[in-house]
Formats: structure tokens, sequence, C-alpha cells
């Protein structure tokens, strides 16, 4: 009798154990499988050989003060990092001391296994237009159709410019058909009605569901821009050079299409519902970064004419956005609105090297 006792005791206490240890897995598994997805693009951590100082420390900052004022649960998060991450840029900035803050440098592999991430720059386009088609503002800009609840995928962009959608859904006329291109490239952007009216933010709605092709490389691949000097710049001067007809011909190319809607807001915002400071916010690939996370950049710095001069600068950035284009290890750098931040925005396309930043 007193054996049975003891066999069921056990029996009860492997019971306890298991169930406590099947919870933590649960637990695990819901919460930090997006980290161990991260783990796998992570490198050994090796000395950092970083010379220079930061220097966005106080964009960086406003940027945090702009979570936690849009985003007070995403702020909530994180607070601790952006925490500890504030006190060490008022009281040292050292990059070698950061553990002394209780902060800790995770290098990341690199597409190539040798650290290197590949990184390119986004903006807001100011985009000219009228709500209602007049001389050369013929070139709609498309809400997201109500017939994609019922289809899923809507007429790829050819369609859509032969007129598939009937002139419905309009939310205004611009002025030229590559700013509509890149306006979708970008996601956003700030729409200017004229007659000093304020500016009124277009923001990302949805897409048509078919894939997405970048025209650069199909420049490349026709022999039309070398790969050496393929820029945003590039490619707006070969439709410059280039009738109507040709730059729907490469536009309709990449069949995907992109929709927007017009909002109240003063600033331009990213996916994470949270304004954007120029150079201190990037978009990412949501699989594998969390939003919200804090990432150490050393970036290639460029001429006036997009040349790497052999130097880099070293940037904080935080997790904000994200993009069609943007896989695996490769972020975006949002470089801020209108025609300045789009020229430095189109010459990025480079590699640097990056380090997750936490506890």
């Amino acid at each position: 009798m007193r054996y049975k006792k003891i066999i069921i005791l056990i029996s009860l206490m492997f019971f306890i154990l298991f169930k406590e240890a099947y919870a933590k897995n649960i637990f695990y598994n819901k919460e930090d499988q997006h980290d161990n997805k991260l783990i796998k693009h992570l490198t050994k951590i090796q000395k950092i050989n970083i010379k220079q100082k930061i220097i966005n420390s106080r964009l960086f900052l406003i940027q945090i003060e702009k979570i936690k004022k849009f985003s007070p649960a995403l702020y909530l998060k994180n607070q601790l990092i952006y925490t500890k991450i504030s006190h060490w840029l008022k009281y040292n900035a050292n990059i070698h001391e950061l553990n002394k803050f209780g902060v800790h440098l995770f290098p990341m592999k690199g597409i190539d296994n040798y650290r290197h991430i590949k990184i390119t720059g986004y903006y807001t386009p100011i985009v000219q237009a009228r709500k209602i088609r007049t001389g050369n503002f013929k070139y709609p800009i498309y809400s997201m159709p109500d017939m994609h609840k019922k289809y899923h995928i809507l007429p790829k962009r050819k369609d859509i410019y032969n007129g598939a959608l009937d002139n419905k859904y309009i939310l205004a006329y611009s002025n030229s058909l590559i700013n509509n291109f890149i306006m979708e490239i970008q996601g956003s952007a700030f729409i200017d009605y004229g007659n000093n009216k304020q500016l009124i933010f277009f923001s990302y709605a949805g897409k048509n569901g078919w894939p997405y092709k970048a025209i650069g490389k199909i420049l490349i691949n026709q022999g039309e821009i070398s790969q050496k000097n393929m820029s945003m710049q590039a490619i707006k001067l070969w439709c410059k050079k280039h009738s109507e007809k040709e730059m729907k011909n490469l536009f309709e190319k990449n069949e995907s299409f992109v929709f927007f809607k017009e909002t109240n807001q003063q600033e331009a915002y990213g996916a994470s519902a949270v304004p954007l400071v120029s150079k201190a916010s990037i978009a990412v690939d949501k699989s594998i970064i969390k939003s919200g996370s804090v990432i150490l950049l050393k970036i290639p710095i460029l001429n006036k004419h997009g040349v790497f001069i052999n130097e880099y600068e070293i940037r904080l950035v935080i997790a904000l956005d994200v993009g069609g284009a943007i896989k695996n290890q490769h972020f975006d750098i949002y470089e801020g609105v209108g025609a300045k931040a789009a020229k430095s925005a189109g010459f990025y396309n480079h590699y640097g090297y990056a380090w997750i930043l936490n506890n």
C-alpha cells in the first residue's frame, strides 16, 4: 500500500513538472518564435570595430518621443531598451561602453555571411495634383477598390492603365505618370492641390495582388542603364528621354499596383502608426525584425553624385516601417520629405553593417 502511494506521488510530481514545462514551451513558442528567426540572422559577437561617433543622437531621441506619444503600446514593449540607450547617449555615447548601461550589440550575418547588409533609402514625395481632371492633370491616383473583398486579386497594372476600373475609385489626378509610379514605390505621398493649400497625406491602402518587379532591374537587363549607374535619378532621366507609351510599356512589366487613402495626418507615418523621423527610422522585413527594434547602422557615405567615398557614418535607427521589396537582411532608411530627400534616397543602393541592440 505504501509503495502504491509513493508511485502515485511520483506520478503526480511528474505530471505537474510536465504540465509546467509544456506551458512554458507553449508560451515560448508564442512569444519567442520571432526571436528564434532573428537569431538565425545573427553572427558570433566580435570585437566592435567602430571609431566614429553616432551622428544622429538628437533625431533618434525625437523618434523615441514620437513612439511614446503616438504608439504607447509599442513604447511600453521597448521601454527598457529605449531608456537604457537614452541614458547612454546622455552620459557617455561611447559605443564600446554600451554594455555598462546594460545594452548588448548583436551583429547581423549579412546577405553573404560576411556581415554585408543591403542599404537603400526611401522618402515621401510631394505630388502635384487636382481633384478634377484638367489640362496636364490627367493621371489618376486610385483608392482601394471594394471589389478586392470579393475577388482578392484586382486588375493588373496594364489593365488599370487601360481603364479597367472605369474611372471609379479616383482620389485625384496628378500631372506626371512617373511621379505616380514613384509614389507607389515609396508607399505614400503628400499631395499638393495648389493655391497654397495645406498638403494632404495619402497613405498606403493596399495593392492589387500581382507580383512586384523592379523596373530598375528590367532597365539593367535591357542594357538601358548600367548596374553601376542605376538610381532613381537615372530612371527619371530615362523617362524624360522616352515617350509616354514607352514609359507605360516599361511600367506595365511591373504588374503590381498600389492604392492609397486620403488622411488628415500632417506627418509621414510608417506601418507602425508612428510619424517617421528622417534618418532615424527604417523599413525592415517584419518577419525577422520586430517593430520598435533598435539597430546600430554603419552606413556608407556618398558624395553628391551618389558615389561611395570609402568612409562610413554611424546612426541609431528604429524599425517602424515595412516595404514590399524589403526582404531578409535589407534595410530601407527613411530620408524625409520632398526633393532633397528624394535625391538622397535615390542614390542609396549600397552595403553597410548592422547590430541589433538588446538588453
